[in-house]
């Protein structure tokens, strides 16, 4: 079936880049294609993501700061964090500009990463705590409640943020109801969420867990009416082209999603999944318009410092005349 966009069919995407910290990870999510062991990785270091950041072309505005979690008792918590903080401070030398997802951080580490960063991220992925009992037994850190912590202390430091749902792990659509809300009352309390991303879990070769399989495209296109139903007007919707057919994805732009998220040259979390490079064609044929935006949204500038402000409003003078 075909969608036509509204009169303004405007899509917006961040040029990004992804750099991992590291892929060990003390959390065992049933369905992670990302992590390893524990020790078992060897970080990246600040020479490393120089030479890569150097060969970046001038229109990747976003540095996606993407790292497994080292558990907060570990005697390497400390050096993590300086890693994650140095990395951000180098992408800022270089004129990029950061977005941190780490997963659960401390209240002071949120403070301090907010100092290198435009905004933040991390996934609610679902409320319900029956998935501490299945795909989740062995991950305390996507405990309901430790994820919507660091809603309310994003809120509570001013650091714009990015969240959303991960769909399809044995969850209902009550669930999906139950965590959208509590994103939303985070939000009006707040002001703080640009985006919720509604991204279904697709399998990867790495996984032992493949839970119902693919989520149908009448289950995402229901979680996108949900969500705009719920969410606050000014909270954009998000999904995923990566892991959704050229259908699909028309098709939840038409209901209500208006991002399809950072557009990278590697998927880390699902690398057995390219980045449609047609993307761009198909969307035009079906009349949307697909526009780079930054990390941060013009409405959170002035929440940002000094020193980040200036870097993003010359990112702004660049994408003004690029649409133009």
């Amino acid at each position: 079936m075909e969608h036509a966009p509204p009169e303004a069919g405007r899509v917006t995407y961040s040029p990004a880049y992804t750099l991992v910290p590291t892929y060990e990870c003390y959390n065992r999510c049933a369905y992670c294609n990302f992590r390893v062991d524990p020790g078992r990785d060897t970080w990246l270091t600040l020479a490393e993501a120089r030479d890569r950041l150097r060969q970046l072309p001038d229109s990747t505005s976003e540095i996606l700061i993407l790292s497994g979690e080292v558990h907060p008792a570990s005697a390497r918590r400390q050096l993590w964090l300086e890693r994650i903080y140095d990395l951000c401070e180098l992408a800022l030398g270089m004129g990029f500009l950061p977005h941190t997802n780490a997963g659960p951080l401390l209240y002071e580490e949120m403070r301090q990463l907010r100092q290198v960063n435009v905004s933040m991220g991390l996934m609610v992925e679902q409320v319900t705590p029956q998935l501490m009992e299945t795909v989740h037994q062995y991950a305390p850190s996507k405990c309901p409640q430790v994820r919507l912590q660091q809603l309310a202390w994003a809120g509570e430091l001013k650091i714009p943020f990015t969240t959303g749902l991960l769909l399809g792990l044995g969850e209902t659509e009550a669930d999906w109801r139950d965590s959208l809300t509590a994103i939303a009352q985070s939000h009006r309390q707040w002001g703080h969420i640009q985006e919720v991303i509604l991204q279904p879990h697709s399998t990867g070769h790495q996984q032992p867990w493949v839970g119902e399989g693919r989520l149908a495209d009448a289950q995402l296109l229901r979680a996108v009416a949900i969500a705009r139903e719920l969410l606050p007007d000014d909270v954009t919707i998000q999904v995923p082209p990566n892991l959704m057919s050229p259908t699909a994805l028309l098709a939840c732009l038409a209901s209500g999603a208006r991002d399809v998220g950072g557009i990278v040259p590697k998927d880390e979390v699902n690398p057995d999944y390219l980045h449609r490079h047609q993307m761009r064609d198909q969307m035009r044929r079906a009349g949307w318009v697909l526009q780079p935006r930054l990390p941060v949204y013009p409405q959170y500038d002035g929440w940002l410092a000094a020193p980040l402000r200036q870097r993003v409003d010359q990112w702004r003078e660049r994408l003004a005349e690029l649409v133009s």
